[in-house]
């Protein structure tokens, strides 16, 4: 259990199941409550992110700013 994502869904089954409070599961996984709270803000930009894996798989040697540099030549 290292994900924040699966350590979210124990801490859910502990509430559910035990009918425990939430700071109480939180403190039996070890799993930190402003964590258990967070919530992405992020905008996703699934296509961006796609297109960025996919230069960087072709071109293993470019760093991020040459990527950044054909992401922006190709609009």
């Amino acid at each position: 259990m290292v994900r924040p994502a699966l350590r979210r869904e124990v801490v859910a089954v502990l509430l559910g199941s035990y009918r425990i409070s939430e700071r109480r599961a939180c403190s039996a996984t070890g799993f930190h409550r402003s964590a258990q709270r967070y919530r992405s803000r992020r905008d996703p930009q699934v296509e961006l992110r796609m297109r960025l894996r996919d230069l960087a798989a072709v071109r293993v040697r470019y760093g991020y700013r040459r990527l950044h540099v054909l992401l922006r030549r190709e609009g």
